[in-house]
């Protein structure tokens, strides 16, 4: 059974990161440990799109990339599909400036995360550790954090699909690029990353407007949403 599981601490060049936000995942067979809070893949649980779902081994997101990332990236195309996260499938681009940037966006909130695109053919892999420390900078509780970085075990790359969601990606790229000038941005400066996702996530956004209005009030109301369930 241990097959199936990622050693994320040798496939995930950024694990370091995980000493930035205070938590500590740690790899024992079957089961998580992230700061105090410890689970099993037996007992584990979250809501998502289906309520509160057991945690599976066989966990995996949806990744759409807009066309020059993906021919930044050369991944082989899956079909769009559902993720097993409770952040739902993500949207993500490049900004092609230096340091070049990545964007991702939640479709399910909104949510925004700058990360670097280097080395971008990890982009995927390397994902949930900066995930986590955006979240951990929302106020997130571990447990949630240390579930989603589970279910983000794999990555199938695909074409963008909801036009919607690439408008509010179009629009986040504008901002990010007046505050990473704003921060003279360098290779390394992690935390300006940090701090510009958090500032994006404020951002009213249209799809939003009748119910939480920002990314960062409706990924409360998400984790809010999955603790009462």
């Amino acid at each position: 059974m241990a097959a199936a599981f990622v050693d994320r601490t040798s496939t995930v060049p950024d694990m370091n990161l995980w000493q930035l936000t205070g938590l500590q995942l740690v790899r024992f067979s079957v089961s998580y440990e992230v700061g105090s809070c410890q689970f099993s893949s037996k007992a584990g649980s979250f809501g998502g799109r289906a309520g509160r779902q057991p945690l599976s081994c066989a966990a995996m997101f949806h990744l759409h990339c807009t066309k020059k990332l993906l021919d930044r990236i050369k991944p082989e195309i899956a079909e769009p599909g559902q993720s097993d996260t409770a952040l739902g499938n993500w949207y993500a681009t490049a900004i092609f400036r230096k340091p070049q940037v990545a964007l991702l966006v939640s479709e399910r909130t909104l949510l925004p995360v700058l990360m670097p695109l280097a080395p971008a053919a990890a982009l995927g892999r390397r994902f949930s550790a900066h995930l986590a420390l955006v979240l951990k900078e929302h106020g997130v509780p571990s447990e949630f954090i240390a579930q989603e970085v589970w279910r983000m075990d794999t990555v199938q790359y695909a074409k963008t699909a909801n036009r919607s969601v690439v408008g509010i990606l179009n629009e986040f790229v504008k901002q990010a690029e007046f505050w990473l000038a704003a921060y003279a941005y360098e290779k390394g400066d992690d935390d300006d990353l940090l701090a510009i996702s958090a500032k994006l996530a404020e951002t009213p956004c249209s799809p939003l407007y009748k119910g939480p209005v920002s990314p960062d009030k409706a990924l409360h109301e998400l984790v809010k949403a999955g603790a009462q369930t």
